[in-house]
């Protein structure tokens, strides 16, 4: 875990008196700042907190180290702070996407992220899984689907719908299904990103869906080479609309099955929760979000 962020957790405790009130404050699991601190005494080699059924108390060397805590809380808070005084974020940022989204969509409006803020820097990870923002150190994470993690902040930028697409040569060879259960007569290409199963597509409301059996002829580790598979005519490919925007936008992809696509599912930029946003994230969050709802519109 971050030491800073292990010290704001500490100095939760400290205050609160409990972990569980702390870990309310902070929209964090009890679990997760119990071992916060746990793993803070450790570095320090002093025990901070005595601990009860009921509450904590703090140590001696707590009762020191508390007031350092502060302090290197305010210090770094003036720090972050500093750059709106000239109106220009600084610093690292980290940010996290998934991949074929992150290649086509979010890179392009990175790098002009980067030439209006000259002083921030960035570390992009595109992965098709879900990061953890505190142990990997993420400030920004895009995110499609429902977020169960209450520890975070979410501001929602676009809408997005999965369906079935094919390429105008193949519909022109086989034609199109009229209904789901045809699939199984059509070449299908499956990706394992979004069909874990990649035998079986899922059509309809995600609470009253409609599970229709397939015999791929390709599976592929990547999106962005099921979309690209498709364009070239190879056959369907079930999608989420933002991996198929580059070849439908060129007319190598159109959209078919659509009244059966699955209902449109929220996409959403996230951050840390906490009283304090540093310019560097409320900039991306704010600019970046911007462009993607113009983008996705």
């Amino acid at each position: 875990m971050d030491r800073l962020d292990a010290v704001t957790i500490f100095v939760a405790v400290a205050e609160q008196g409990s972990f569980a009130a702390a870990a309310r404050k902070l929209l964090r699991t009890p679990s997760a700042v119990t071992r916060a601190v746990a793993e803070l005494e450790t570095r320090l080699s002093a025990r901070l907190l005595n601990r009860t059924t009921r509450s904590v108390a703090l140590t001696e060397a707590g009762q020191l180290y508390l007031e350092r805590a502060r302090g290197l809380l305010a210090a770094n808070a003036e720090f972050e702070g500093a750059a709106p005084r000239d109106g220009q974020p600084s610093g690292v940022l980290n940010i996290s996407a998934p991949a074929n989204f992150g290649a086509q969509h979010l890179m392009p409006l990175v790098w002009s992220f980067l030439e209006r803020y000259p002083r921030v820097e960035a570390r992009v990870w595109l992965l098709d899984r879900v990061v953890s923002m505190v142990e990997e150190g993420i400030d920004v994470a895009l995110r499609y689907g429902k977020l169960p993690d209450s520890s975070l902040r979410a501001t929602k930028v676009f809408e997005a719908k999965t369906t079935v697409y094919a390429s105008p040569s193949y519909i022109a060879r086989h034609g199109v299904p009229a209904t789901p259960a045809e699939l199984v007569r059509h070449r299908t290409i499956s990706t394992w990103p979004l069909n874990p199963v990649p035998e079986r597509w899922s059509f309809g409301n995600p609470d009253n869906s409609q599970q229709v059996m397939i015999k791929p002829r390709l599976v592929v580790n990547t999106t962005e080479a099921a979309a690209d598979a498709a364009a070239a005519g190879l056959g369907l490919a079930y999608l989420v609309s933002y991996q198929a925007a580059r070849h439908l936008a060129a007319g190598h992809l159109v959209e078919v099955l659509a009244e059966y696509s699955v209902e449109r599912i929220p996409f959403h930029i996230v951050q840390q929760a906490g009283r304090y946003t540093p310019p560097k994230v409320r900039a991306f969050i704010d600019e970046i979000g911007r462009d993607l709802r113009r983008q996705f519109a």
